[in-house]
């Protein structure tokens, strides 16, 4: 029997290692992919402490705290359902070969994080890291003097058009949705506040009802080319293109959790779910802010919380 099975090994599953092998709890990691996107998210200027390191590196760096305290992870394992018996859960996963294990666990930190939604066009693959980004936050600050374009209508696209504007040269947001009182001028599910702000910067136009088709380049973004709703193409020259039409939580397999309607599953201040014994931490759960700091602050608070668990559990 393990004190705790931890599920994912980015920023809040390595600092709910590292707090959880300081106190000699007898846990294993298990992750599809050490890193997360952590691994995947080009230049990090936010991480206190490192003025500018690159994600990779960062999750690197990561792993090898937690390594440094004899923890095994078990990479490339997929965690397919966790399953509550008595007082105790079983996790159950498997890998690219087919092979399952199955471990029983007092408690459970789910710390699997999110993934992009993406556009799914020609070039957006090809391009990846070469000039298109899903996070502003993270890599806005490298197209400096450039020309930009955020995709999306909804709060993230309207904060990295924002945050763009004060950095980029040119800014140009491509919305799906007309203009009208009806859909809230371009942004239906946007806050007014933003698209006001958006709207009075000079350097920021606004494409309305704009289908992306296409990302050019070769070693770099170059361009990107939207429909509109004639069917006319039309292409723009930009350096970066930032990506915000939503996250989709990795949290499928975690039926018996209570999730919000887009699948982030619920915690409380100590990062518990609503089954005791089954901890949540980072951007898998309903936390405001997506962004790495906060998601090694849930770590910790959930790596906290299961031993004061774990310290009062019984059979």
């Amino acid at each position: 029997m393990l004190d705790l099975i931890i599920i994912g090994a980015a920023a809040a599953g390595s600092s709910a290692a590292v707090y959880s092998a300081r106190r000699n709890l007898n846990f294993k990691i298990i992750t599809l992919d050490t890193g997360g996107e952590v691994a995947l998210s080009g230049e990090v200027g936010n991480w206190p402490g490192i003025i500018s390191i690159q994600g990779f590196e960062l999750a690197q760096k990561f792993t090898e705290h937690v390594k440094s305290y004899g923890v095994t992870i078990d990479d490339g394992w997929r965690v397919e359902k966790i399953t509550p018996v008595k007082k105790h859960f079983v996790v159950t996963a498997i890998n690219g070969s087919g092979n399952t294990q199955e471990f029983e666990t007092k408690t459970v930190i789910i710390a699997t994080g999110i993934h992009p939604r993406h556009l799914e066009i020609p070039g957006e693959k090809e391009l990846y890291q070469k000039g298109i980004t899903y996070c502003t936050v993270c890599d806005g600050p490298l197209y400096r003097n450039k020309n930009t374009v955020t995709v999306g209508s909804g709060n993230a696209a309207l904060e990295s058009a924002l945050m763009m504007a004060g950095i980029a040269k040119k800014v140009y947001v491509l919305s799906k949705f007309p203009n009208t009182p009806e859909q809230n001028g371009g942004f239906p599910k946007g806050e007014n506040i933003l698209i006001e702000k958006i709207k009075a910067l000079p350097n920021i136009e606004i494409i309305y009802e704009a289908t992306t088709t296409k990302i050019t380049g070769e070693t770099k973004v170059t361009g990107i080319t939207y429909k509109d709703t004639s069917g006319a193409e039309t292409k723009l020259s930009v350096d970066g293109v930032m990506v915000h039409i939503g996250q989709i939580p990795n949290s499928q397999f975690a039926d018996v959790v209570e999730k919000n309607k887009i699948g982030e599953i619920m915690v409380d201040e100590k990062c518990r779910t609503n089954i005791p014994g089954i901890f949540a931490a980072g951007d898998v759960t309903n936390v405001a802010y997506k962004q790495i700091g906060i998601a090694t602050g849930q770590g910790i608070i959930a790596a906290l919380a299961a031993i004061e668990y774990i310290n009062r559990w019984t059979e």
